[in-house]
C-alpha cells in the first residue's frame, strides 16, 4: 500500500471580506447564499488557485453559522476570516476570534455523533439478521407444512382409489344377482346346449 501524501502548508493569510456590495445585488430571499459565494470568490483570487476554482475553497462551519446567524435574508456586511492553503492547492477556511474553547466542543460533538452512527449501525445490523432468521423460520415452516400435505394428499388419493374399486366391485356384484334373478331360463339353456350332444352319441351307440 502506497503512504498518502501528507499536506504541508504553503500560505496563510487572514481577511476582512466586504460582503454588502456584493449581496445587495442579489434579491432578499438569496442573499445568505450570495454571501457564501462571495467570499469563496475572494479567497480563489486572492490566495491565487489555480484557475480560480471555486470548489477547492473549503469554509469551516463556523463561518457558514456566522454568515446565516441571523437568516437568508440579513447576512453581516464583512467578515474576519483566516485562509490556509494547502500543496495541493486547496483552500480552508476558518473563523477569527473564535476561542479555541469551542472548537474543542465542536470536535468532542463530532466524536459523539460518530459514535451514535456505529451504534444505530451495529443495531441495524442485528435488526437485519434478525429479520433474516426470522424469514428463514419462516421458509423452513412452509416446506415443512408443504411436505405434510403432499403426503396427506397421496393418502387421501390412495384411500379414494381404494373406495372407488370397493364401489366397482359391489356394482358389478348387484348387477351379476340382478341379471340372474331376472333371466332363470338362460341357465336351462346352457344345460340343455351342454346334455344335447350326450344323447346324440348314446343313440348312436345303440
Amino acid at each position: 500500500m502506497a503512504k498518502a501524501k501528507e499536506k504541508t502548508m504553503v500560505l496563510e493569510r487572514t481577511y476582512t471580506i466586504p460582503l454588502r456590495k456584493e449581496w445587495s445585488k442579489a434579491p432578499r430571499y438569496k442573499r445568505a447564499k450570495k454571501a457564501v459565494k462571495t467570499i469563496k470568490v475572494f479567497l480563489a483570487k486572492h490566495m491565487k488557485v489555480s484557475e480560480r476554482n471555486i470548489k477547492k475553497v473549503k469554509i469551516d462551519s463556523w463561518v457558514n453559522h456566522a454568515v446565516w446567524v441571523r437568516g437568508i435574508k440579513k447576512p453581516p456586511q464583512k467578515i474576519n476570516v483566516k485562509a490556509i492553503k494547502d500543496s495541493e492547492g486547496n483552500v480552508k477556511v476558518e473563523f477569527v476570534g473564535l476561542p479555541p474553547k469551542f472548537k474543542i466542543e465542536e470536535e468532542k460533538l463530532k466524536k459523539k455523533i460518530e459514535k451514535s452512527k456505529k451504534k444505530e449501525e451495529v443495531k441495524e445490523k442485528e435488526r437485519k439478521k434478525l429479520e433474516e432468521e426470522k424469514k428463514r423460520k419462516k421458509e423452513e415452516e412452509k416446506k415443512k407444512t408443504g411436505e405434510k400435505e403432499k403426503a396427506e394428499e397421496k393418502e387421501e388419493k390412495k384411500e379414494k382409489e381404494e373406495t372407488e374399486k370397493e364401489e366397482k366391485k359391489e356394482k358389478e356384484k348387484a348387477l351379476h344377482k340382478e341379471i340372474t334373478k331376472a333371466r332363470p331360463e338362460i341357465r336351462h339353456e346352457k344345460i340343455k346346449k351342454q346334455a344335447k350332444p350326450v344323447i346324440q352319441r348314446k343313440a348312436l351307440e345303440k
